[in-house]
């Protein structure tokens, strides 16, 4: 994993996250993956923006999410392609249900947990804080208190 600085190529988003760190930098990650040591080493690698970095990542498939998430050092703007993508927010123990087709947005506030599920085939693009995300497994609508920190 390598964060390219200046590229002129093409970047698919898909594969290649793109880091929105100070300075206004955007750079494409190279060689990322949803793996353990890729992970820690993006997150090493982008420490000095802190809470002001930003992942940028297209995300294609159907069907339900597989995990809860958190971004607690910031919003997370995720915006329907194609298809339906239907967000739940955990709001004081409460879901709270967005359904979004293409062109339209939501924000995650900081530290809200939340479920993305893809109705049907759909695509969507996130811009997520990822700095101390957190992951739980998904086994009921909500959060159980048990899964909350």
């Amino acid at each position: 994993m390598r964060l390219v600085d200046h590229a002129t190529e093409a970047v698919d988003l898909r594969t290649t996250p793109v880091h929105l760190g100070r300075g206004s930098r955007a750079r494409p990650v190279e060689g990322f993956a949803w793996d353990p040591e890729v992970l820690h080493a993006y997150t090493a690698a982008v420490a000095e923006d802190g809470a002001e970095g930003r992942m940028v990542m297209i995300f294609d498939g159907e069907g339900p999410g597989g995990h809860w998430e958190c971004h607690p050092a910031g919003d997370e703007l995720v915006v329907c392609l194609s298809g339906s993508v239907a967000v739940t927010r955990e709001v004081g123990g409460v879901p709270d249900r967005v359904v979004l087709g293409p062109g339209e947005a939501t924000v995650n506030p900081a530290g809200v947990w939340h479920a993305v599920d893809l109705e049907g085939p759909a695509s969507l693009l996130s811009v997520t804080a990822t700095l101390g995300t957190e992951h739980r497994p998904r086994t009921a609508t909500t959060p159980r208190p048990e899964e909350a920190p």
